[in-house]
């Protein structure tokens, strides 16, 4: 995602290396190579051009204030500050006030508006604790309510459906009912989407939206469609006056146009990104977050917010006496491991890193590794995951018969994991040895005001 604007954006910035200072004509091609790389990334020209006058204004404005910050970091900061802006400034939350609250969910066939569905039902009850409802309301496409049935079971949310009634109000009214009599918070309504925006589709969500009267209307909308998003969600916000954007498939090879630009264009922000089939894998949107990533700065606030998710603290404190005692087992690296599964792909993580993602933003990782590290320890008796030095030459054998893999590779994990194992224990004994000369001192020290008193 953005990869292509990033590396563009680099460029421009480099053109101000070894710049003592700003001035109208060094600045001119950097500019333009900014210009250059927002209209490749599918940015509508006219946007572009005023994005870049508004980074040139600003840059030269700052000429005489910040005379210690280097030329090219200043335009960083601008352009981060600027796109920021452009996606509109701040995160905008979802609103959840009714009893029971309902969103209405619109967009084109085809955009992940069910997918995304049931994603906004997991999130809302895994990280909001909230108690969902979902809404089968399109009554048209033969596998729409079957889709939505099997994505509740998934993430065990109920789902109200009238497979017979082929009136989508009729239906919607009847499941607010049901939400009130069953203790159910949110309601989540999947309609029916066209392969364009057409009269009757507009009229339905019209008449869907009148009767409900949603806390909430989603627009959802292909990320990977570009400016073809923009204008769709133009015209569909012309008629419904939706609340906010949800951009989908922002994985895929999306040149960025869409989540740059449809704040500006249509007036409404972008709430939710989704990205990949995982129905773990929606996050709020914001931008001075996604402004950073496209800068190559990473993301770390969201890395740990992640990291967050997945952290049990009763679990840590249990880990940290083991590793003091060089006890940390191959099950307690098997559930280090589903921790990192939970969090989401390697190279996703990775590039949140400051710094580090540029770096390895050309490096194939082996999504299969963690894979083959499970594979190792499920070949392995209970009593030897328990007790990594009964690991003999024997055993070693029968556990690389039992995943598969070469000797040789059982041997080095068994390296790694041991040098793993006594670093992670040295570490610690340092923390604990830095926290008790830390009371020490402090102790000492409330001792000679007492005798100064």
């Amino acid at each position: 995602m953005f990869d292509s604007l990033s590396d563009r954006l680099d460029l421009a910035f480099k053109s101000l290396t070894g710049e003592r200072k700003i001035t109208e004509i060094n600045i001119a091609e950097s500019v333009k190579e900014i210009r250059r790389a927002l209209v490749a990334a599918d940015v509508n020209y006219a946007i572009a051009k005023q994005f870049t006058e508004k980074v040139k204004e600003k840059a030269l404005g700052s000429e005489n204030v910040l005379k210690s910050v280097k030329p090219g970091q200043l335009m960083v900061k601008i352009v981060q500050d600027e796109l920021t802006e452009l996606m509109g400034g701040q995160s905008a939350g979802i609103n959840l006030k009714g009893a029971p609250s309902v969103v209405l969910i619109a967009g084109l066939q085809g955009s992940g508006k069910t997918t995304f569905s049931g994603k906004l039902a997991n999130f809302l009850k895994n990280k909001r604790k909230k108690k969902p409802l979902l809404v089968a309301c399109d009554v048209y496409r033969p596998a729409a309510i079957d889709q939505l049935t099997v994505l509740g079971e998934q993430i065990k949310v109920p789902v109200y459906k009238e497979p017979e009634n082929k009136n989508p109000v009729q239906i919607a009214l009847a499941s607010i009912a049901h939400a009130k009599d069953h203790g159910f918070d949110v309601v989540i309504v999947d309609t029916a989407g066209r392969l364009a925006v057409d009269e009757e589709m507009m009229e339905e969500i019209s008449n869907l939206k009148e009767a409900l009267s949603p806390n909430e209307t989603l627009f959802v909308v292909d990320a990977m469609t570009g400016q073809d998003a923009v204008n769709t969600a133009k015209s569909f916000n012309d008629q419904l006056n939706f609340d906010g954007v949800v951009l989908t498939k922002m994985d895929g090879d999306t040149r960025g146009g869409a989540a740059l630009t449809i704040k500006y264009t249509v007036g409404k922000p972008i709430k939710f990104v989704s990205m990949g089939e995982k129905l773990d894998t929606l996050d709020v949107f914001h931008p001075d977050r996604m402004a950073q990533r496209i800068l190559g700065m990473g993301d770390i606030v969201s890395l740990v917010e992640k990291a967050q998710e997945q952290f049990d603290e009763e679990e840590a404190k249990r880990l940290e006496k083991k590793i003091r005692k060089n006890k940390f087992d191959f099950n307690d690296f098997l559930s280090q491991i589903k921790q990192i599964r939970r969090m989401g792909d390697m190279k996703s993580l990775i590039s949140m890193i400051p710094g580090i993602g540029k770096q390895l933003k050309d490096v194939d990782f082996d999504e299969n590794a963690l894979g083959k590290v499970e594979a190792i320890i499920f070949s392995m008796t209970p009593e030897e995951r328990k007790k990594p030095e009964l690991l003999n030459m024997s055993r070693k054998k029968r556990i690389a018969r039992g995943c598969g893999q070469d000797l040789n590779q059982i041997n080095l994990f068994i390296r790694q994991f041991d040098q793993m194992r006594k670093m992670m224990n040295k570490m610690t004994k340092m923390q604990g040895m830095a926290a008790s000369a830390g009371k020490s001192r402090r102790g000492a020290g409330r001792r000679r005001g007492f005798r100064r008193r």
